[in-house]
């Protein structure tokens, strides 16, 4: 399936997997989790504190309650001009895959992310 702004949440809803879920409103809390892990990541590239046991939290959930592949394709979708400072997170918690299915369907190679150090520092830490 082509991933687009349009299907996002379709595809999301298709791989959710939440047996304490017992209404939309709760699946829309879980799903918005990739907003504000965009948000907190995009606040700290433009210079903003990395509040990176927030993220760390957002991104345990997320994969909690969607499928690995799915969920992984869905950060990479919606976060891809942050992907440097993602991965190391991803990596932290052995999410990382070597190649994650693109937009497109096309193959992308993880070994090419460029890790953030600022936020492998940080990580170190926890």
């Amino acid at each position: 399936m082509n991933l687009t702004d349009l299907n996002l949440e379709l595809y999301a809803a298709k791989y959710y997997n939440n047996p304490n879920c017992v209404d939309m409103e709760e699946f829309y809390e879980d799903f918005n989790r990739l907003k504000y892990v965009k948000r907190l990541i995009k606040r700290h590239a433009e210079g903003g504190e990395l509040k990176e046991r927030l993220i760390l939290n957002h991104i345990v959930i997320l994969y909690n309650v969607f499928e690995n592949e799915a969920c992984t394709r869905m950060i990479y979708f919606r976060m891809k001009k942050y992907l440097s400072y993602v991965a190391p997170f991803l990596i932290l918690i052995r999410r990382m895959p070597k190649k994650i299915l693109d937009e497109n369907n096309n193959i992308y190679y993880t070994s090419n992310i460029k890790l953030d150090e600022h936020v492998i520092e940080k990580l170190r830490n926890i």
